[in-house]
Parts: structure tokens; sequence; C-alpha cells
């Protein structure tokens, strides 16, 4: 249940947002970002610098509503203010990446080289040939295109190969037992 739906939120001064029907609009020092954030039984209300949601919150399902408006707010305001980034690594010997043009060229030791499109929000930035990093303004947006890289070769247990988020920890299994 979501307690957030009594309280107001607040719009920070450098962000300014504006709201459309049920979409909403916001804009800061990185860029610009739209969602439509249409809810039934809910209305969005922007008054002296706050955004508050006005319904019927003796209803379960609308309380946790509130809560994912506000929440979806929230990281429109943090990407427009900071931006996002994730961090992918690569395992493997001779496994790398490379960015060319609009598209992502990993070398993970299948026959051929993995060519993956880049969305046109996202930056795809090499610092190394082995690290990957996924900057963007929309959270959802960076988060799905970083789960989209790695599901091409999932780190796997026993050798520890393939890609995997920077802080992640791969347990690892012991191949088979030689018996004398």
């Amino acid at each position: 249940m979501s307690r957030l739906s009594k309280k107001s939120l607040f719009i920070p001064q450098d962000i300014k947002a504006e709201l459309s029907g049920n979409k909403f609009i916001a804009e800061g020092p990185k860029g610009k970002l739209a969602r439509d954030l249409g809810a039934p039984n809910l209305s969005i209300e922007i008054k002296e610098g706050r955004i508050m949601l006005l319904g019927n919150f003796n209803k379960k399902s609308v309380r946790s509503r509130a809560g994912l408006i506000f929440a979806l707010i929230n990281n429109m305001f943090q990407g427009v203010r900071e931006g996002f980034i994730k961090q992918l690594e690569i395992v493997g010997v001779g496994y790398n990446a490379q960015v060319q043009g609009k598209n992502l060229n990993l070398r993970l030791g299948f026959s051929h080289p993995v060519v993956f499109p880049v969305p046109p929000e996202i930056k795809i930035v090499i610092p190394k040939p082995t690290q990957i990093t996924i900057e963007g303004l929309d959270k959802e947006l960076v988060g799905n295109t970083a789960a989209q890289i790695r599901a091409i070769f999932p780190p796997e247990p026993y050798k520890g190969k393939g890609i995997r988020y920077a802080n992640e920890i791969v347990r690892r299994k012991l191949g088979k037992a030689v018996t004398k």
C-alpha cells in the first residue's frame, strides 16, 4: 500500500514540469522526457510547485497505482537532472565489444559477431573492450537495454564466461569430479 498518495511531490527548482491531458512532461538540464500517466480513478494536478494526486484512496488498486505514478515521476526527475547508467562486463578470452555507428558489435565466441542495434535515446560507451557503459535519461529503457545485451550471452556457472552486470556475483559450480 502506498502512503505517497497522501503526500504531494515537490518539483525541483531546475526542472520544468507540465501536464497535458494524461501526458506528463519533465524538462531539465540533461533533456526532456514525456510519459503517459493515464490512471483510472486518479487525477493529477500541478499547483504551486507540487504534484498532487486526487482520487478515491480507499481502494487498494488506486493507492498502489498512486505509488507507481509517484515513482515514475521521481525517475523522470532524476533522469532529466542526472541521467541513469548501467555497466556491463564481458568475461572470456577474446570476448570484446565495439560501437560502430548505431550498432554494438559483440564478439562472444560464436561463429559470427553479434550485432545489437542501439536505441536512439541510449548512448553506449566502451571504456575498455570488455566493459560496456549504457547511459540514458529513461530508467526503464536503460535497464531494458542492459538486460537485452546481457541476455545475448548470460554468465555461465562453470567457467564464468559471458556478459554480466558490473557488480554481479556469479556463483561458480564445480565440474565433474574425477574418481580413482
